[in-house]
């Protein structure tokens, strides 16, 4: 590439989606156009939300996109997954100004996944160069990208920016034909477990899996409803607004797995999950009746189902939760990068860094012998 330019594009809509998908690609639909695009149009982003889509695009030598990152101004760090708010304290007591930040993210999603959208790869480096440029230049405290993709951690390092190691816990699919395959490389008393689990659950309910056109509108009315409940539960109020999840349906319900369980023909929980070329993401649970172990059943094990039918390779759960280490899913790192232009706080967050990585990695380690998977004989 002989001459590139950057530019700050005013929201995702504003790029066309073939032009970002080219970036983008197809094997992760989170940093899809139609996903990005749906959060702008049903207001989820945007307005007062705290969230201010400003993606920032190097354009190649044929004008077209060849680089964009998903860049937000934040006014918060909610919905972010990744806490900085010892960081925000500590730069504020120092008379600083943390917010607005930058924020390189899917909203409300943490989904590990590419954070530079590259048609170009040799764009790498500009792209970077961008986003700290637009930090530099408006007086931004910081630009955090969170939870980069593994493969591209490295970029973020030779560039300089300090990373951040986290723990999730996922699915992995050893080529097994059914669930019972599953199951056969656990240890004895954790299969009986699982196994009645299961069957609590799904006592008296019927389980559906829909996808496309097979989802109607009563379905997202019915999904709604759970996941108000849900979101107001953990958040205080819900991230997501009505209209988003009908547009989802609408942009990209090929790539949507809604799992239901209805009594008498009635939906009482639901669990939706976005399908990827080689994983099926798990994101929003909610229930409007209280079944022992439901949740496990829809989150994790009829994941699983439609993983292993699919022949995907990783089922991946979402943010947090040691209880689905005895469900199979195990501990494996997740990353975030970020540039701290003053000096005296990046010497600071990054000694934070070093003390925390050692105490994650100690606590991977701990997790990792604590997995169901036998070990010898049993």
């Amino acid at each position: 590439m002989t001459s590139l330019v950057a530019r700050l594009a005013d929201g995702v809509r504003s790029i066309p989606a073939d032009a970002w998908d080219a970036c983008a690609g197809t094997a992760n639909p989170f940093v899809s156009h139609g996903f990005l695009a749906a959060l702008e149009e049903s207001g989820s982003v945007g307005g007062r939300s705290g969230w201010q889509p400003l993606p920032i695009v190097v354009d190649g030598d044929d004008g077209a996109p060849a680089a964009i990152a998903p860049a937000y101004a934040k006014a918060h760090s909610q919905g972010e997954y990744v806490f900085d708010h010892a960081w925000a304290d500590a730069w504020e007591r120092a008379g600083g100004a943390y917010y607005p930040k930058l924020q390189i993210a899917v909203p409300f999603s943490p989904v590990p996944g590419p954070r530079l959208l590259l048609r170009d790869p040799a764009a790498a480096p500009a792209l970077i160069a961008a986003i700290e440029a637009v930090t530099d230049q408006n007086d931004l405290s910081s630009a955090h990208a969170t939870f980069v993709a593994p493969e591209q951690v490295a970029a973020f390092e030779d560039a300089g920016w300090l990373l951040r190691e986290g723990t999730q816990f996922h699915w992995a699919n050893r080529g097994y034909a059914a669930f019972d395959d599953f199951l056969a490389d656990l240890a004895s008393r954790k299969r009986k477990a699982i196994r009645k689990e299961r069957a609590a659950a799904v006592e008296g309910l019927t389980i559906r899996h829909l996808t496309g056109a097979e989802i109607q509108p009563q379905h997202w009315d019915a999904f709604w409803t759970f996941y108000q409940d849900t979101g107001s539960r953990k958040w205080g109020r819900p991230y997501l607004t009505r209209r988003f999840f009908p547009l989802l349906g609408e942009t990209m319900g090929d790539r949507v797995l809604l799992i239901l369980a209805e009594r008498a023909g009635t939906p009482i929980a639901g669990a939706l999950n976005l399908i990827g070329a080689d994983t099926l993401y798990g994101r929003y649970w909610g229930c409007t009746e209280d079944v022992p172990f439901l949740h496990f059943e829809l989150c994790y094990y009829q994941a699983i189902d439609a993983a292993i039918a699919r022949g995907l390779k990783t089922v991946e759960a979402g943010a947090q939760g040691e209880h689905k280490l005895a469900r199979g899913y195990v501990p494996v790192p997740t990353w975030s990068a970020h540039y701290l232009p003053d000096p005296n706080f990046r010497r600071a967050v990054a000694d934070f860094l070093v003390r925390e990585r050692a105490a994650v990695e100690g606590e991977q380690a701990v997790l990792e012998e604590l997995t169901p998977f036998r070990r010898g004989g049993g």
